[in-house]
């Protein structure tokens, strides 16, 4: 006998298992809304206020036809343009429903930061972050070359990315509950958190070393800056994934908020219409002026931007970061400034600013501007260079690019990531050789040698203009006591000028931050350096001069150290901090070089002297 279970064979339609009760749907108890609120009707959103106390004003919702989807985007003046008074009964509406956008609101994404924790993030900004454009993030260092250097610096712009939009909606939400007669709706705060999500999306390969430069040198004419590309990737990002749609479906209005996204970006939209000079943006009126300083405050430099990469390259650095941005939130607040609306903090916090920046300028000194970071972004540079007439990326029509050339087409640029550096490295191409053999050098630590560093003085700073003839009058400058038969060329030399400040070139960004007091909140101060501390810098900015020597020959080394002392002299620069060590002999010969004490205690010093100015008398 078979021991498989005999099938029912009878014709008769299966019946329900009688033990089972059928599942019946839940029932909304009488008198009480449905959960998702965008569905609700006008006569659902009249329950929900009488519910919150506020029926008296039913007949008011329902004369305007107020239903649900509108209800994240009433703003008190909505609730004035409805007649509904006076203030507190506003704000009380307001208020109550902001409440329900929150609890109801729609499934927040969480991801898992290492910076920030766990953080929410709303759908429309997960659809952006699941497209090619934005992923292509993942294949980008934040830190460039710096990764070279400090072996713990292998982060990308797709976190850092996350990471400002996310900070970008703590501070307006912050900023939204903690004054709601800024009347900031969802609207806003969704174009905030994506304009903070989307800054970063026009960099190129190697991050910064893309547009300070191998473009310059590529294409000097083009005048391009990451911020543009941003602009022209994220319209490209809308296009190309049809999100239009999906954005008005979550309440955006476009194109209004589209121009108010990339105005957050980049700044005022091309072209800029004559008669509105006092406020040169479309997306946002006067009144809300603040929400342009969140992401990338062009007023003074006070940011979500900056908050994020100092946490998060001091995590991958291993350098301690010292700036809390959790305190800033504790303490800001919006105060009218004239006809504008600035975000600011509290007066005794204008130490805690100063401090930022100069972690700004630390970070600067110790990692971004390192001095073997920089020569190895120089040495790829020089790779790309040599490499960019010979590679060809796919752009829109199957027409193709150059390296330089891609940030014209916003789909060859899309495949523009660091993995160009790997394409050349491993290419057998004859035309892509000497390419290749730079980036074999970088692979194994053959790098140009650092001859030294020095500074001119504010009076006399390099321009830009200068920059290309610096490395002939470099070789110009035979050492006057120069015994060897060596001479090196302009081809021979990389001189670096580095600018250091505190965000604002010259200028002291706290004089563009206003604060208030405890005792008045709402009135906004300027406070002096004066009235800080006098241990503060008395300038804000600095030109550093590095020199490297292609050459790697010691013997020619010593030479091209003695030729950077005698330019150094020339040029009336600083003392380089090695030259009593690399050429002692050539210190006396600039007075100014050489320190009283030098001279009162070190008799071998005076001796050197001595000799120096008995040679120099011979000649």
């Amino acid at each position: 006998m078979s021991c498989t279970k005999r099938g029912r064979f009878d014709d008769s339609p299966m019946l329900e298992d009688p033990y089972v009760t059928p599942e019946k749907p839940a029932k909304k108890p009488c008198g009480e809304a449905s959960d998702n609120y965008e569905a609700w009707e006008v006569e659902d959103v009249c329950l929900f206020l009488q519910q919150q106390g506020l029926g008296e004003l039913q007949d008011t919702f329902r004369e305007n036809q107020v239903t649900g989807k509108t209800l994240p985007f009433l703003t008190e003046d909505h609730l004035k343009e409805m007649n509904i008074s006076p203030v507190g009964k506003r704000l009380d509406v307001v208020r109550s429903l902001h409440l329900l956008c929150h609890s109801h609101g729609p499934a927040m994404k969480v991801f898992n930061d290492p910076i920030h924790g766990h953080i929410e993030l709303h759908p429309l900004l997960v659809h952006i972050i699941d497209t090619p454009q934005f992923q292509r993030l993942r294949y980008i260092k934040q830190l460039g070359g710096s990764y070279y250097v400090f072996p713990g610096a292998s982060h990308n712009r797709f976190e850092h990315s996350i990471g400002v939009g996310h900070l970008a909606g703590c501070l307006v939400r912050t900023l939204h509950e903690r004054q709601p007669e800024l009347q900031i709706n969802e609207r806003d705060i969704l174009c905030v958190q994506i304009a903070g999500l989307c800054h970063d999306l026009g960099h190129g390969p190697f991050s910064h070393m893309f547009d300070g430069r191998f473009m310059p040198l590529a294409c000097p004419q083009k005048n391009f800056k990451h911020e543009t590309a941003s602009v022209k990737m994220f319209d490209h990002l809308i296009e190309s994934n049809q999100l239009e749609t999906i954005m008005k479906r979550y309440g955006l209005v476009l194109p209004e908020d589209l121009k108010f996204i990339k105005e957050q970006i980049a700044g005022p939209l091309p072209p800029e219409d004559d008669d509105c000079f006092n406020w040169p943006y479309e997306g946002r009126q006067e009144d809300k002026s603040f929400l342009y300083e969140i992401v990338a405050n062009k007023r003074n430099g006070i940011d979500v931007d900056k908050w994020d990469y100092f946490a998060r390259d001091c995590h991958h650095l291993g350098i301690q970061n010292n700036f809390d941005y959790k305190r800033f939130l504790k303490f800001a607040r919006v105060c009218a400034v004239g006809k504008k609306k600035h975000i600011c903090t509290r007066e005794k916090e204008v130490g805690n600013l100063y401090d930022m920046f100069h972690t700004r300028n630390c970070l600067h000194r110790r990692a971004y501007q390192h001095k073997v970071g920089n020569i190895i972004e120089t040495m790829i540079t020089d790779a790309f260079l040599k490499a960019d007439p010979h590679i060809k990326i796919e752009g829109r029509d199957g027409k193709c690019y150059t390296i330089s050339g891609s940030v014209e087409d916003m789909v060859a640029y899309t495949k523009l990531t660091d993995n160009i550096f790997h394409q050349i490295l491993y290419s057998n191409e004859p035309e892509l050789s000497k390419a290749r053999e730079i980036l074999h050098k970088v692979e194994r630590r053959q790098l140009y040698k650092y001859v030294g560093q020095t500074q001119p003085n504010a009076d006399s700073r390099i321009k830009p203009e200068e920059y290309d003839k610096l490395p002939a009058d470099l070789a110009n400058s035979t050492p006057q006591s120069c015994t060897s038969d060596i001479r090196l060329s302009p081809e021979d030399f990389i001189v670096d000028v580095i600018h250091m400040d505190y965000g604002m070139k010259e200028q002291n960004p706290i004089n563009n931050v206003r604060f208030y007091c405890k005792t008045d909140l709402t009135k906004a101060i300027k406070i002096t350096k004066d009235q800080v501390s006098q241990l503060l810098p008395e300038k804000f900015a600095e030109q550093l001069i590095r020199v490297y020597c292609k050459k790697t020959d010691e013997k020619i080394l010593e030479v091209a150290k003695r030729y950077f002392v005698q330019w150094c002299m020339n040029r009336d620069f600083s003392k380089p901090q090695d030259v009593d060590v690399v050429a002692p002999d050539m210190t006396p010969l600039k007075p100014s070089w050489v320190a009283k004490e030098d001279e009162n205690s070190d008799s071998e010093h005076r001796v050197l002297l001595q000799k120096s100015r008995v040679r120099l008398f011979n000649n």
